[in-house]
């Protein structure tokens, strides 16, 4: 998930910080401090500089702060504390379904079940087990063909983190899409696996980025399209997960005419899973709710999708018409 470059004390003249600088050194001696505080200052916007200091030791906790230190870490250094350190507390992104007033706690439950155990594993390092995914996923499926696309909306939309009301949206989508179509139930349920799995990579982004209370500018745009590739370099060195979709998870933001990322693929380039999982990604965040804006309704989102024109499959556009205008929300 990340890439380090170790920097020696005799080369801080000759680099520049990183977005994140991770010193471990020894505070006692000041001889340098004043070279290192001078380059931690050419820093980026928004970087952060985490130090390792001992438990209990006052004078480390002055010093580093006194160099430039953002975030301090006791030593020894922890995987956990050290991820949560750079990109904040990602397990806080589920928070407590039963907190925020859902009605329907089966597919909701086991939609941010699913999320939560592939986050955490993708943070951590470890395997994700895709049959719990794949589950998770059948009874998602299951809730919907119940109680259609309109209430879950409705309920997902109460999920206090953006991430993942985006997620369960999108899945939630890409189900009753496929029921639309007339999927078989196994091709429905790879696509409620493809909806929850889609933005893994967003557990490599920071949470300050991910959960903004705001629209992203900037550098925060370029760190956020990253997560297509974040979400593939994790993925694919796991073992039962099938290339379609390792294909679904790093270009679900190609567009048919080109202009997508982060490969600008065009036309047959594109899978037919991967262009059903853009539409659903697009319409999913054109209909969710944000602190800076209402959500659009879901006719208003499909004038998006039609606007689009060449980016999407013009097929597949024309048949989401009547499914979109028919859940009047």
């Amino acid at each position: 998930m990340f890439e380090a470059q170790p920097v020696l004390r005799r080369d801080l003249a000759r680099t520049k910080p990183a977005q994140a600088v991770v010193a471990d050194i020894d505070l006692s001696d000041s001889s340098y401090f004043s070279d290192l505080k001078l380059w931690l200052m050419h820093r980026p916007k928004h970087g952060k500089a985490i130090f390792a200091v001992e438990k209990g030791v006052r004078h480390q906790v002055v010093q580093a702060h006194a160099v430039g230190a953002t975030d301090l870490l006791e030593r020894p250094l922890v995987r956990k504390s050290l991820v949560t350190a750079l990109l904040g507390d990602i397990g806080a992104l589920a928070g407590d379904p039963a907190t925020h007033g859902i009605d329907h706690p089966e597919g909701i439950l086991a939609g941010t079940g699913a999320l939560e155990n592939v986050f955490d594993a993708v943070v951590s390092g470890a395997s994700i087990e895709w049959d719990e995914v794949y589950q998770a996923g059948s009874t998602l499926m299951r809730n919907i063909d119940a109680e259609g696309l309109g209430p879950w909306i409705d309920t997902v939309r109460q999920h206090h983190s953006q991430t993942y009301q985006h997620c369960l949206l999108v899945t939630g989508v890409g189900v009753a899409f496929g029921r639309h179509l007339g999927f078989s139930t196994a091709d429905t349920e790879r696509l409620a696996f493809a909806g929850l799995i889609h933005d893994l990579g967003k557990a490599g982004i920071p949470v300050a980025i991910l959960e903004k209370p705001g629209p992203l500018v900037g550098d925060e745009i370029a760190v956020m399209r990253r997560h297509p590739e974040l979400g593939f370099e994790a993925a694919r060195g796991m073992r039962g997960l099938d290339s379609t979709m390792l294909d679904m998870v790093i270009h679900h933001h190609e567009y048919l005419d080109g202009s997508g990322y982060p490969h600008g693929l065009k036309a047959d380039q594109i899978s037919d899973l991967v262009r059903i999982m853009t539409i659903a990604d697009i319409f999913g965040a054109l209909i969710e709710r944000r602190s800076y804006r209402a959500p659009m309704t879901c006719e208003q989102a499909y004038q998006v999708l039609e606007e689009m024109g060449p980016k999407l499959d013009r097929d597949l556009v024309r048949e989401f018409r009547s499914f979109a205008t028919s859940q009047a929300r």
